[in-house]
Parts: C-alpha cells; structure tokens; sequence
C-alpha cells in the first residue's frame, strides 16, 4: 500500500465523497416525497390514477438507472439540456421514487383499517387521518426497509460518473488513470462508501431504538 499516492489523492477522494453523499441525500428527499405522493395515487379510489402511477412503478423498478442516467442526460426533450448533477439527481429521483413509493405504500396498507375507520367516526378528515393517525404507525413499519432502499441508493449513486459527475468513483478513476495503483485507489473509494453507508445504518438503528422507547 503506497500512503503517498493517498495523500496526493486525498482532496480528490473528499471532494468526490461530499459530491456523492450531496446528490445521493438530495435524490433521498426528492424520491421520498415523490414517492410518498406517488403511493397516495396508488391508494386513491380512482382507478385512473391508480393505473397510471402504476405504471410509473412498474417502468422506474423495471429499468436499469444507466439506462435513466443516458436518457435524461442525453436524450431530455425540447433541446432542454441539464447539467449533469441535476441529470444524475433528476435520474435517481425518479428511479428511487418507484421503489420508495412501494415501501411507503406497503406501510399505509399495514396499519389496521379499524384505527382509520374510529378517526373518521370522531370526525377527522382525510388529511388529519394521515398525518396524524395511519402515517405515524406506518413510520416503524416503513423505516427499515426505507434506510435499507437509501443504503442502496448511496451505493448506486457511482454510477453517475458516467455522465460526468464528479462524483468519488470519477475522482477515483482520476486518481488510477495518473498513478495505475489499483488497491490505494479503489481501497479508499471502498472504505469511504463503507463509512458512509454505516453512518445510515447506525442512523436507523438509532431512530429505531428511539421509536421503540416511545411506543413503551
């Protein structure tokens, strides 16, 4: 292991890491609210919405992210041309939105319809039977799967290098393509992702063990 090449690399592999933890927890956000809505549809009584949406679903979980990442960045209609960070993060919001959405969906479905029928017998709207009855029972159902999906996200979000984010993956290829040493580069690129992945994971561990005290 030459420690040298890693310190004459080192601003590279923290400007790389900061890029792809920003555009992976931005992607997170945009894909948790686009997902939630995108399950509300799912649930909706009109059967139009339902079909569309699942539609939406069915193609975001069915294709390849390469494959979004190509035709945002390459192919966006109406000569609109994105750079490539917001195509990488319109690209994985979109993608993750479409599995988010399913474990959001999953959760609402889990809480017992008997609960959602008293707050609508006590007078509560839709709204208010959301946010105050069915979502905050469905969060304990939805949180591991949720963080094990963003896990995935953050691993997936090398792939933007491709369309030349500087992302960690496009410095560390940066880094071999000058120094050609394959375990300084690519060790560091595996022990920053590790780090990072762990951080979300100690993450849910936390706001599990916070969730079970409260339900106590």
């Amino acid at each position: 292991m030459n420690w040298d090449i890693i310190e004459n690399y080192w601003p590279i592999y923290l400007q790389g890491a900061f890029t792809s933890f920003r555009i992976s927890i931005s992607a997170i956000i945009c894909a948790t609210i686009i997902g939630f809505f995108i399950a509300l549809m799912r649930l909706s009584s009109f059967r139009l919405l339902r079909s569309i949406f699942f539609v939406y679903v069915w193609i975001f979980r069915g294709i390849p992210i390469m494959l979004v990442l190509f035709w945002v960045y390459y192919a966006t209609p109406f000569g609109i041309k994105l750079t490539a960070f917001v195509a990488g993060l319109t690209a994985m919001s979109m993608t993750s939105a479409a599995f988010k959405s399913e474990i959001i969906r999953a959760g609402l479905m889990a809480v017992d319809k008997g609960q959602q029928e008293a707050a609508e017998a006590v007078g509560m709207n839709p709204w208010q039977k959301m946010f105050r009855i069915t979502l905050p029972q469905a969060v304990r159902i939805i949180l591991p799967p949720y963080i094990n999906n963003s896990v995935i996200i953050l691993k997936e979000s090398a792939q933007v290098s491709i369309i030349t984010v500087p992302d960690l993956m496009l410095g560390v290829q940066r880094a071999y393509n000058s120094t050609y040493s394959v375990a300084e580069t690519l060790g560091v690129a595996g022990a920053i992702y590790l780090t990072m992945t762990s951080s979300l994971m100690l993450f849910q561990a936390f706001v599990e063990k916070k969730l079970r005290m409260n339900k106590k």
